[in-house]
Formats: C-alpha cells, structure tokens, sequence
C-alpha cells in the first residue's frame, strides 16, 4: 500500500526534523515491523500509532534482496 511516510534519509539534523514522502508498505514481517520501499531501496519501517504514521528507516534499515534458488 502506498503511503505518506516519515523517511529517515531526509531528515533535517539541522532543524532536528524529519521530512514526510511516499513510500509503498510491502507487507508485515514482524510485531511493528514491515517490509518497505523508498527510491527502490527495500527497508524496514515501523508504525506510530501516537503519531498516525510510518516511519521508513532507508539508512540502517536497508535489506538484501532475497535469490531465488
């Protein structure tokens, strides 16, 4: 599902912000853990229900593209 998302690469570290964009949720693989896409990069996100959103970790949340046989 596509959805308006924080995403972590575009933080603003000057003004301490984060920065909404579009990202596609793939599918849930964990408590509070999905399997997302920004920019064509598979990463983890979670959800904050305090603040009604996703959060798209494209820094440390990279994941390998899983080979088919």
């Amino acid at each position: 599902m596509k959805v308006i998302a924080y995403i972590h690469s575009l933080k603003d570290h000057k003004n301490n912000r984060h920065v909404l964009d579009k990202a596609e949720i793939i599918r849930k693989i964990g408590d509070n853990l999905y399997l997302a896409e920004y920019n064509g990069i598979r990463c983890t996100a979670i959800f904050n229900p305090f603040a009604g959103t996703y959060f798209v970790d494209d820094v440390y949340g990279i994941q390998e593209k899983v080979k088919n046989g």
